[in-house]
């Protein structure tokens, strides 16, 4: 079969000329020969299963610069490329979970009128701070401890490294954030705070072979916190009397739990569950952190943790300690003994703060 007109090769396709015209335009599929004169476009029949592939990924939202590169794959490696748009997905699927959670937290929270009457009225104007603690443990069975916590007047956060470098990763992210607690911002400039303080985490911990660390810091402006999210580490709200997770694991998992391929109770004993999808690491390029703000109440209780403590002590069992625990350093210590009475299979890292009227 000779060479198709562009007209020709759309209908073969299932795409418009337009469309053809576009992807030649952003370098996605070339014709193989252009008329000198009329500027016709020609294409040869095994363009077609190219075109088709184009259009698909085009389907699924992913940009240009990486359909190009899953096509350079394809010709050369389908696994690699399958691989390609695997991960594309995974994260994808990770970064609209988050969405999820969120506008379900937002949900949750316009919706409880009721709750919100029966509160205690706060004081017009009052103005808030933060009561805190952090502890961290090397649990009942690893010979190190590679999870850091920090709780100060502004910032709060865990990390859990991991690799032979682990303790130092997780250190190093935290002294990278550590400067943010006398940065004067208003909550316009705070997730970009954090943002740049992701960057400098992430040259801190590059250079440190076969090592990574996760993520989850909270910095406070006096009314508003600003959340950074990397890896497992997770940060929960309690609220009136409810507990809602705030983050949403970056692990292949999770990935298969949004997917529907996996229920939580299976994702728990799963070989893959500690398996990372997004963290800071050796990689030239700092993975995306997720970055949202959330509007704080007096009463609110934070809790960030690893996963030492949220894989083998219940939710419901973080709600009550969290609910009924009083004391920051005292529920910190309440929530690290429930992990070692479980086993203490990992590290433990716990913050918890209170939002206080001053």
């Amino acid at each position: 079969m000779g060479l198709l007109t562009i007209g020709a090769f759309a209908r073969a396709a299932r795409l418009s000329a337009k469309t053809l015209r576009r992807y030649d335009e952003q370098g996605l599929l070339r014709p193989v020969q252009v008329d000198p004169f009329t500027g016709y476009r020609y294409y040869d029949p095994a363009q077609l299963e190219h075109a088709r592939l184009v259009a698909w990924l085009r389907r699924i939202g992913m940009p240009l610069d990486r359909i190009r590169s899953v096509c350079a794959l394809h010709s050369a490696d389908p696994d690699a490329a399958a691989r390609e748009i695997r991960a594309y997905w995974a994260r994808v699927e990770a970064e609209t979970a988050a969405r999820r959670d969120l506008a379900d937290f937002l949900v949750d929270r316009l919706s409880d009128v009721a709750a919100r009457k029966d509160r205690p009225m706060q004081r017009l104007g009052a103005p808030l701070g933060l009561r805190y603690a952090a502890l961290s443990d090397r649990g009942l069975v690893r010979d190190t401890n590679q999870d850091s916590v920090y709780a100060g007047p502004r910032l709060l956060a865990v990390a859990d490294g991991y690799g032979g470098g682990g303790a130092q990763a997780g250190g190093a992210a935290i002294d990278a954030l550590r400067p943010l607690e006398s940065a004067s911002a208003d909550s316009g400039d705070l997730l970009n705070l954090l943002a740049d303080a992701v960057q400098l985490a992430h040259r801190a911990v590059r250079d440190l072979p076969d090592s990574g660390t996760t993520l989850t810091a909270l910095l406070w402006t006096g009314s508003r916190l600003g959340l950074v999210h990397i890896g497992d580490t997770r940060a929960y709200l309690l609220r009136a009397g409810r507990i809602f997770r705030i983050t949403h694991d970056h692990t292949v998992v999770q990935a298969m739990i949004d997917d529907g391929g996996l229920t939580e109770d299976e994702a728990r004993s799963h070989p893959q569950r500690a398996m990372l999808l997004k963290a800071l690491d050796g990689t030239d390029s700092p993975a995306e952190p997720d970055l949202r703000l959330h509007d704080a109440e007096a009463g609110d209780r934070y809790l960030l943790c690893s996963d030492g403590l949220f894989t083998v002590v219940p939710e419901s069992e973080l709600r009550r300690v969290a609910a009924t625990v009083a004391d920051p350093e005292q529920a910190v210590r309440e929530l690290i003994a429930l992990a070692n009475e479980a086993g203490g299979p990992d590290n433990v890292g716990c913050v918890v703060a209170d939002v206080v009227e001053l």
